[in-house]
């Protein structure tokens, strides 16, 4: 089925993505459409062994657009995304801005495809990046034993931040290597070799990114009663969110099961076996550029039998974000 596809800050950092994994997965659009802001209007970006014009993107941008994929920020989503979905597109978002709306699906399609079918709005919403490769691991657990409480604890790439946050990690890391005092203005504080909780604060002492982990994983999972509890933090990585997850369940689970169903998980690669052994769990650095979920160090509980902790990593900005919003659109294309 050919269609014309959009693709909403295209010049960003997941924009690029996007436009990549359209063309990487052979994506069936007729047409793809650069948009971003004015000022960035005119410049090109590399598609298909060609190159792609960016247009300044505007209410009439959306004509005979069949799916438009949002990067550019909640505010623009907000403003533009129903102006798109009245034009006659399925809007992708990857925002904050309709997240919890109840009219509007939260996907991740190895977890919950069939709610794209649910679009009031003609709005579709992509997960924050931390949550998506934690229910893309927790999906086939929650369906053998039904998860009742995660802890989680998560060490995110700069990368989530955008382009201008991996500029001032690689800048500070060379003033440190000169000796110098790292300066900073996209980060809270110094980002190299140091560990940062880098969001607006929520509620109760939470971050937003903390609250969101809650409140978007009871959402795709589809139960209001699973327990989380989240802390989140900036790590000196480039590219690759990592996470440390204990899981209670309502039926005890061990962990020989739980790797049978995780070997065979969508989105999932499993990485070593039941045996500890240093360096050979997943790690960012070999997930980077990559589009599956890993998961490693799946162990039983020492204190609480029938419980889990894991180790779960993944691009933060593929499936975190592009390849997730872009397997969305397979499943209307």
């Amino acid at each position: 089925m050919s269609m014309v596809v959009a693709v909403v800050g295209a010049t960003g950092a997941v924009g690029r993505e996007m436009l990549r994994t359209l063309e990487r997965r052979e994506f069936p659009a007729e047409r793809v459409v650069a948009l971003a802001s004015a000022k960035s209007a005119g410049n090109k970006l590399p598609f298909r062994g060609g190159e792609l014009v960016v247009e300044e993107l505007t209410p009439k941008s959306f004509e005979g657009v069949k799916i438009a994929l949002f990067s550019a920020g909640a505010s623009v989503s907000r403003e533009y995304g129903p102006i798109a979905a009245a034009a006659g597109a399925v809007v992708i978002d990857n925002s904050s801005a309709w997240r919890m709306d109840d009219e509007v699906p939260l996907v991740v399609p190895e977890v919950n495809p069939q709610a794209v079918m649910h679009r009031k709005k003609g709005i579709i919403a992509n997960p924050n990046c931390s949550t998506i490769q934690l229910v893309v691991a927790l999906k086939p657990l929650h369906d053998e034993a039904r998860i009742r409480h995660i802890v989680v604890s998560t060490y995110q790439a700069t990368s989530g931040k955008g382009h201008a946050a991996v500029e001032e990690l690689e800048a500070q890391l060379a003033a440190v290597v000169a000796g110098k005092q790292p300066e900073h203005q996209v980060f809270p504080g110094q980002m190299a070799m140091n560990v940062l909780s880098d969001w607006k604060a929520g509620q109760g002492g939470y971050s937003e990114e903390e609250l969101k982990m809650v409140n978007e994983t009871r959402k795709i999972m589809g139960d209001a009663e699973i327990g989380v509890t989240p802390t989140c933090v900036r790590v000196p990585v480039v590219t690759g969110h990592s996470e440390s997850v204990f899981v209670r369940f309502e039926r005890p689970l061990t962990a020989a099961r739980a790797r049978e169903l995780l070997a065979k998980a969508p989105g999932v690669v499993l990485v070593g076996d039941a045996e500890y052994a240093p360096g050979k769990e997943p790690q960012p650095l070999h997930a980077a550029n990559t589009d599956p979920v890993y998961v490693g160090r799946v162990r039983d509980d020492l204190a609480m039998p029938g419980a889990l902790n894991l180790w779960v990593v993944a691009d933060n900005l593929r499936k975190g974000a592009a390849l997730n919003a872009v397997q969305i659109a397979e499943l209307i294309a």
